[in-house]
């Protein structure tokens, strides 16, 4: 019994010591959340994370939506945005400053409002 302990807690550090379950986390993000504007060139809905990338005057940017339920219960599917469109991320910027990525907590479309983790947005 004690070798089925072993491997099951080996087996859970090595989970948690993954960068899958660290990408998966917030805490590659910064605590404070800013507002990014741009121009959508790219959808993605597939898992992990539906994603978007952003162009604007500092390059493009890569927005991460919610696991595929949250993003779909936020109302945002594959019809919810296109390259072109314009948009409004609200959300938590890498730690790293030379990434250009954030978790999106709120994503405005064309005036169309999706929040995507409502409990996380703060008031502006």
């Amino acid at each position: 019994m004690s070798i089925i302990r072993t491997v099951g807690f080996s087996s859970l550090c090595a989970l948690l010591a993954s960068p899958a379950f660290a990408h998966h986390g917030w805490s590659w993000a910064e605590e404070e959340q800013t507002e990014l504007t741009g121009t959508i060139t790219h959808v993605q809905i597939a898992p992990p994370h539906p994603s978007l990338d952003v162009e604007n005057e500092d390059g493009t940017w890569r927005i991460e939506l919610g696991n595929p339920r949250n993003t779909k219960q936020s109302g945002f599917d594959e019809n919810s945005a296109s390259p072109g469109d314009s948009i409004t991320a609200i959300g938590n910027r890498s730690l790293d400053q030379s990434e250009k990525r954030m978790k999106a907590v709120q994503v405005t479309v064309d005036g169309k409002t999706y929040d995507i983790y409502p409990e996380r947005i703060e008031s502006q």
